[in-house]
């Protein structure tokens, strides 16, 4: 499901004058080199190497408690060609990029993957970097994502669910939930920057990684080299993850013409309505029996098919036009009465730290409003005008009742810095709709150009863009040859 950008070299006085997060510590080379080992887990290149990167766990206290964040490396493939490094940052909260140089990374075109030592990590709060758990239950590791209000609309019980998970992140979260933040993230790339041995480095950051991204490019502007941004967060620093959420409303409404017209295609075996037209209706009568009489669905968590698990696998499956058949397949089962098979669950401690980081950068990145009042308003408001989503992106989500207080204001993104930042952006993508990234692209000014792909799904560079946009982000990072100007690729 799931699953953003800043400056550094302005002195601490200016900068608390104009309300940015401030890089509390400078970063500087390590004494010693960075200890590489081979890392281990199926289906790595054997070439790629493993280490830890000692950081501040509170980067007010320097000198204080130190984490380890986990690192990997795969080394240029032509030394003599060679540029710099190229952080992976992955999507999120609670995405770990540590083996993406042998995945993704070999997607990139050779001359891209000659140019650079391909960097991943573990963010901090996920294995095998320093790990945070809120010991959840089961059920509530399935609850943990996103707010989906009861049949009626009430919000009553992700009022009580938002309570129950914040008060065991408390409990069972030690000191360090309290220090997981999009700005601290960011602040510990420029210390794995700085083990490097690199005075710059380059990134692509993809979904939550753009605004990780952002992030870096406003705190530490100097440190960038060449920064690309894929499926852009909206960086309104009033609102953060709020927005994040609340962009789920339009971004289902952008996409799911798209599974309409995919399912009602003659010839699709997955085929559910004969017209395009017919197919939303089709959804919305299904989800709202399933209010009234869910199916029992052993083994599966909630171990039953009602409504919003109809709806959450609808927001799956609109990730990229590859997923439709899961929504597809699960429509023509519960149409029959049937459900389909369970699907497979992720690892639990995976899944216990990836809640712990979601749920602690979303609520230490910025406050929460806490009034119930608030959340059923916005909610009964976003039912009416978005009955897809039916409420949900303006529900109560953990933050609602965190007990701590962000220790510093979010960071506003500014056109201060060298303009070397390049966004690419999907029309149709549900989780970074357009509208947010045009947001990031006003906010970044004349630091940044878009590049907008006329295609549908999250994730375009490489992924579910076209060939125009891909040719656009790897010339950039291999020639640093970017456009003039905003650009389309039809």
């Amino acid at each position: 499901m799931t699953q953003i950008k800043r400056n550094s070299s302005l002195i601490a006085a200016s900068a608390v004058l104009l309300g940015l997060a401030v890089p509390l510590t400078a970063s500087a080379a390590p004494a010693e080199p960075l200890d590489w080992t081979k890392c281990e887990g199926p289906g790595l290149d054997p070439r790629q190497q493993c280490a830890t990167v000692d950081v501040p766990m509170d980067y007010s206290d320097p000198d204080g408690r130190q984490i380890q964040i986990a690192v990997s490396r795969l080394p240029s493939e032509k030394p003599s060609a060679r540029r710099g490094a190229l952080l992976l940052i992955p999507g999120g909260p609670g995405g770990v990029s540590l083996d993406d140089p042998s995945g993704k990374g070999q997607k990139l075109p050779q001359e891209v993957r000659d140019a650079y030592d391909l960097i991943g990590f573990a963010p901090r709060g996920m294995a095998p970097s320093s790990t945070a758990s809120c010991g959840l239950e089961s059920k509530d590791l399935a609850l943990a994502k996103l707010p989906w209000p009861a049949p009626d609309g009430s919000v009553t019980e992700t009022m009580a669910t938002a309570r129950r998970i914040a008060g065991a992140c408390a409990r069972n979260g030690g000191e360090l939930i309290r220090h997981i933040s999009s700005a601290n993230e960011a602040r510990d790339l420029d210390r794995v920057r700085a083990a490097l041995g690199e005075s710059r480095i380059s990134a692509w950051g993809d979904s939550y990684g753009t605004y990780v991204g952002s992030l870096y490019s406003q705190l530490f502007p100097h440190r960038t080299d060449r920064i690309v941004l894929d499926s852009n967060d909206n960086p309104d620093p009033t609102r953060v993850g709020r927005a994040w959420l609340a962009a789920f409303e339009t971004g289902v409404e952008d996409n799911f013409p798209e599974f309409a017209k995919w399912a009602s295609r003659p010839g699709n075996p997955h085929r559910v309505a004969r017209k395009a037209a017919d197919v939303r209706p089709l959804f919305l009568r299904l989800a709202e029996r399933l209010d009234r009489e869910p199916l029992p669905w052993p083994g599966a968590n909630p171990p039953e098919l009602n409504g919003n698990v109809l709806r959450q696998t609808m927001l799956n499956s609109l990730y990229g036009p590859d997923e439709y058949p899961a929504l597809a397949q699960m429509i023509l089962a519960t149409r029959k009465g049937t459900v389909p098979p369970v699907p497979e669950a992720p690892d639990e401690s995976m899944m216990q730290s990836a809640a712990a980081v979601g749920v602690g950068t979303l609520c230490n990145d910025v406050a929460w409003p806490k009034s119930v009042a608030h959340y059923q308003k916005g909610t009964d408001e976003s039912r009416a005008r978005f009955p897809l989503t039916a409420g949900m992106p303006r529900g109560a989500m953990p933050c609602a009742a965190w007990p701590f207080t962000p220790k510093e204001p979010p960071v506003r993104i500014t056109d201060d810095g060298p303009s070397n930042i390049l966004l690419v952006q999907n029309v149709r993508d549900v989780a970074t709709p357009l509208s947010g990234a045009r947001e990031l692209r006003r906010a970044f000014g004349d630091r940044a150009v878009m590049v907008t792909v006329n295609s549908t799904g999250h994730g375009a560079y490489l992924a579910n863009g076209n060939a125009c946009g891909d040719r656009t982000v790897s010339r950039f990072l291999a020639t640093g040859e970017r456009p003039d100007r905003d650009t389309y690729c039809a």
